[in-house]
Formats: C-alpha cells, sequence, structure tokens
C-alpha cells in the first residue's frame, strides 16, 4: 500500500473526529492508481514546468468535479434524440471560484471546463511573511452579488493555513455565509487542515492529498515544492 493511501485510510477519521471537523465537510479524492500517479509526478523535483503544468490541470479536474458534486442540481426533463423524455438534471447554482493569487489560478480552466451553471470568478491577493508565516491581504476583487453564491476557494496548497484564513475572512466581509464557501486544494498539510476548521467551522474543504509534517520554515514535507514557482517556472 502506497503512503498516499494510508494517509486516507489512517488520518481521515482522526482528522475528522478532532476539534470541530466533520466526515461530510472533509472531502479526500480517492487514491486510485491514476491520482496516485499524476500526485508522484506533482511531487518528483526533476518534473518541467510544462508537465508540472499539465498534471496540474488533470488533477484539478478531479478536484473540480468532487467540489461540484456537493452542490445541488435542479431537476431537469428533456426530450431525447429517441423522442422519449429524460428525467434529468441541470447546474443551476450561481457559483463563484475565487483563486488566491498566484497560484491559485492554476485551477481556473478545470473549473471552467468543469460547472456548466452560471459562473463567475474573482481574485485575492495574499502574501505570507516567510519568517512569521503571517498572512498579509494587498487585493481583492469580487463579481456583484457574490453573497447570494457558492464560492469556491481555489488554492493548490494549505500549510499553516494563514492565507486561506484571511481570504475566507474577506469573503465573510463580503457577505458570504460559510456554509457556502468551499475551499478546493491540491496538497494540505494536517495541521493547516484543522486550523482551517477550527476558525471556519462551516466550510468544506476538497483535496487531492494530505501530508502530516510542515517544515520548520512552515513548508508541507515532503510536499511539492513551492507551487506558483514550479507553475509559472520561476524557480531559480
Amino acid at each position: 500500500m502506497s503512503n498516499d493511501q494510508e494517509l486516507v485510510l489512517e488520518q481521515t477519521p482522526c482528522l475528522a473526529s478532532e476539534s470541530n471537523i466533520h466526515a461530510s465537510q472533509l472531502h479526500i479524492l480517492p487514491q486510485g492508481n491514476h491520482l496516485l500517479s499524476l500526485m508522484t509526478i506533482l511531487r518528483d523535483s526533476k518534473t518541467s514546468v510544462a508537465t508540472f503544468a499539465d498534471v496540474t490541470e488533470r488533477v484539478g479536474d478531479q478536484l473540480i468535479n468532487a467540489a461540484l458534486d456537493l452542490l445541488p442540481i435542479q431537476e431537469t426533463n428533456v426530450l431525447s434524440p429517441t423522442g422519449v423524455e429524460y428525467q434529468g438534471a441541470r447546474e443551476a447554482v450561481e457559483v463563484c471560484g475565487v483563486s488566491i493569487l498566484r497560484a491559485g489560478a492554476s485551477l481556473e480552466n478545470s473549473m471552467r471546463r468543469g460547472y456548466t451553471g452560471p459562473l463567475s470568478f474573482g481574485k485575492i491577493l495574499v502574501q505570507r511573511d516567510e519568517s512569521t508565516s503571517l498572512p498579509t491581504l494587498y487585493y481583492s476583487k469580487f463579481p456583484v452579488g457574490i453573497s447570494s453564491k457558492v464560492v469556491l476557494i481555489l488554492e493548490p496548497m494549505l500549510a499553516t493555513g494563514g492565507s486561506a484564513g484571511a481570504a475566507i475572512d474577506t469573503l465573510k466581509q463580503n457577505g458570504v455565509p460559510e456554509e457556502n464557501i468551499i475551499f478546493v486544494n491540491i496538497l494540505a498539510s494536517r495541521s493547516g487542515i484543522k486550523t482551517l476548521f477550527d476558525r471556519f467551522p462551516s466550510i468544506r474543504l476538497v483535496t487531492a492529498a494530505v501530508d502530516e509534517e510542515l517544515t520548520p520554515k512552515y513548508h508541507i514535507s515532503p510536499g511539492l515544492g513551492d507551487f506558483g514557482d514550479r507553475f509559472y517556472g520561476t524557480h531559480a
């Protein structure tokens, strides 16, 4: 059994029982062979920028699909080409994807491909002081009426939870209820998950993997490095 598979089997029940975390609010993607192989490519320090970006979108598609499954649908009947009525459904909830810049923008294409209902986007710029790990909000821009939308926060990495918390605070200040916020994430630390649910017990979180440790500099370990640098090719 792989390390990632062990994380899901052993950590998920433990995480869901701690603090204010409920199993219905924490969603870790099923650790199948395909996802594990994609995550291995992302974690490999030798992976090229082009491959890293491509694999990010493949994982992003799985994450967005899992997040969208949490939303209600509207019953809709259509007439099939055979002339038979089909009792189906449509995605009708107004959704806003809010990227925490700059890395969060890497998940926007997956969101555009995935959601067939009314969709808009917002941006938040939060920068973390590398010595203190404390976040500072520099910029935010949201569509009109965001308080009535379901918001998917797009952020590949959840380390300490500081930047994520600042983003959620900003959304709440703009009238978005906690229960309408879904945090979509590629890799989370155990402590970051706990921090978010301690502060915001009504949010939901969808992630592809959970790592146990943080380094002394508050980076996820084993992690996958600086996501933005690897996605955009700006690392040294």
